[in-house]
């Protein structure tokens, strides 16, 4: 887990209602006494707090699925290599460097000399290894961990082995440049946890996944990361204090961190983080368009200064259904509208018809950027429009132009309608409940219908449209979006791989379903598809942006997905909070170590 994973809400909270205070204090008088103590010793001890609205559910970070759980996790372990959460390049972590092979199927790590878990004991190879083929690649120890590992359609898993007391070296069936990032990650000390990993249950399964359950006295959980575990009272907090053995120092050979404790302070939603915030009780608080200027009015007197990251990792997009096929002799899509749906004048047209600068204005209150890319632009692998990326601004000119060009034309009414004189009308579906999907299907009804094209806009139940997209292939055009990929770009390979499971704008059958007759992939498709096969097998990061250069290019060319907008990310932060270099990708912490609390 790398310090880039710390792209998420980092907040603080101490619960400061007077009437609740004495409630507590008349009826639960230790309780008072513990949170009367905790404040005390909160304005001794230098410390940071954030929000979390769940309980962690484990301190095993191989078995943790739960996002509070992974917050927290994410200060406990540190990886072979860390992410730059400016840039979100590779840097040495525990690895102080790593060394490819010339047909890039192996990886070799050279960890620093003198490392230490935080309970002293030595950091090794061996411990690398351990987790990797005892725990990680153990099929009686099943975690998310462990997909991400396997490689090619066998799903074959690296082979890891020791090379000497320092160096680790992991080899792929086949060039594959996830491994890199995603083998950089955390692992486990082999002495506090062979004995759990070897020893089964009257069930048979192994006691590794029951270990270090929220139950677990903290001294027993043993880190690499910045800090450890030093409480955790359910309902109410997690208390991390600084690794005294962190390998981690400054220039002048300090040790750090820099801040003594973490908090994790457990609240009821975000909007009760918020209202902490604004009262004075909370560090750091992830800041919505929606609430962007009330929180901005305070500022100063709040004593804090709102970040601006740039644009968030997370895309919204307009798609239509360009698939081709017949089920059982039935189109997937009226023959009629399908033809509208491929011609890439017509798509072309649509984006070019869609006011992304108003759409940034009402729904984001301008808080964002066109979005153009089906890769981030966080990730040093976006391709931007100034060397070449194709763009569709606002044009409505240019749009009717296009159509017209195609063979479409207008009727008395101004009504488009195809060269068979078949009005231009389909049905447009996001999923409802998303208040920035439904405005902003509002709004592409809006535009389009100054293009003479009706649109049908229908927001429906998430599960039945994920229905419809994934079993029934039963729609026309949707507003959907992504998030959570991060900056590798294989992320995207299930989406634009032609049989790919989010392939969604022209979808294959899944397994058990009915065959598709007639599916057309077209050449752009495949030729997508095989570059991102290339990028994967590509480990040369500069070779790689090549790759993913075309496959951005390609995409933008034919916008199977019209890309509307970015929000951008922003938090506001308490000014006494030292050191922040704050970024969509890297968040307030990603730099936790370098962060200090000034004196004010």
């Amino acid at each position: 887990m790398t310090v880039g994973m710390f792209a998420r809400k980092w907040l603080l909270k101490l619960r400061r209602s007077l009437l609740i205070l004495l409630v507590l204090a008349f009826l639960l008088p230790l309780t008072a006494c513990s949170l009367s103590q905790f404040r005390t010793q909160a304005a001794q001890v230098p410390r940071l707090v954030q929000t979390s609205t769940t309980d962690p559910k484990t301190f095993n970070s191989i078995t943790s699925d739960e996002a509070s759980s992974n917050e927290i996790l994410a200060l406990m372990y540190d990886g072979l290599l860390s992410t730059n959460g400016l840039t979100g390049e590779l840097e040495p972590g525990l690895a102080e460097s790593w060394q490819i092979s010339p047909d890039q199927k192996q990886i070799v790590y050279t960890l620093r000399e003198g490392l230490k878990w935080s309970d002293g004991e030595p950091l090794s190879v061996d411990d690398v290894v351990f987790t990797y083929n005892d725990i990680i690649f153990n099929e009686k120890i099943p975690s998310s961990s462990a997909d991400i590992f396997r490689i090619g359609e066998a799903g074959v898993f690296p082979t890891v082995r020791k090379v000497d007391d320092r160096r680790v070296e992991f080899t792929s069936p086949e060039p594959f440049a996830p491994l890199l990032r995603f083998a950089g990650g955390p692992f486990l000390p082999k002495h506090a946890l062979e004995k759990a990993v070897k020893t089964l249950d009257p069930a048979g399964n192994s006691q590794f996944l029951s270990t270090w359950g929220t139950d677990t006295d903290p001294k027993q959980i043993i880190c690499s990361g910045p800090y450890v575990l030093k409480s955790y009272q359910p309902g109410e907090r997690v208390i991390l204090q600084r690794n005294p053995y962190y390998w981690r120092k400054d220039a002048q050979g300090n040790p750090q961190p820099k801040i003594e404790q973490f908090v994790f302070q457990l609240v009821a939603s975000d909007d009760a983080s918020l209202a902490q915030f604004r009262a004075g009780g909370v560090d750091i608080e992830g800041i919505t368009p929606d609430y962007f200027a009330l929180v901005k009015r305070e500022e100063q007197r709040g004593r804090f200064t709102i970040y601006n990251g740039g644009p968030a990792l997370s895309s919204q997009y307009l798609s239509f259904n360009l698939n081709q096929g017949s089920r059982n002799g039935k189109p997937l899509v009226d023959p009629i509208k399908s033809r509208w749906f491929n011609s890439l004048a017509f798509r072309k047209a649509i984006a070019h018809a869609i006011d992304r600068p108003t759409m940034i204005n009402n729904i984001y209150k301008g808080l964002g950027v066109p979005q153009h890319s089906p890769i981030y632009i966080q990730s040093p692998f976006y391709f931007p429009p100034e060397k070449g990326l194709p763009t569709y601004e606002y044009d409505l000119t240019q749009a009717k132009q296009l159509l017209l060009e195609a063979g479409f034309k207008y009727d008395a009414q101004n009504h488009l309608i195809d060269a068979d004189g078949n009005v231009v009308r389909f049905t447009l579906m996001t999923n409802a409940g998303n208040k920035i999907r439904e405005a902003m299907g509002t709004q592409i009804k809006q535009d389009l219908a100054q293009l003479g094209v009706q649109v049908d806009f229908q927001p429906i139940a998430f599960n039945t449209l994920v229905g419809k997209m994934s079993d029934s292939l039963d729609w026309e055009a949707i507003i959907l979006g992504f998030s959570g990929a991060g900056i590798e770009p294989d992320g995207g390979r299930n989406v634009w791989s032609p049989n790919g499971r989010l392939h969604v704008f022209n979808q294959s059958p899944g397994a058990g379903q009915p065959p598709i007759e007639g599916r057309v992939v077209t050449d752009w498709e495949a030729e997508i598809g095989q570059l991102y096969i290339q990028g994967g097998q590509q480990l040369i990061d500069e070779k790689r942006k090549e790759i993913y250069a075309e496959v951005q290019k390609l995409a933008q060319a034919h916008i199977p997905m019209i890309f509307l907008v970015n929000p951008l990310a922003f938090s506001a932060v308490k000014n006494r909070i030292e050191g922040v270099r704050y970024s969509a990708l890297g968040g307030v912490l990603w730099n936790v170590h370098e962060l200090k609390l000034s004196n004010q």
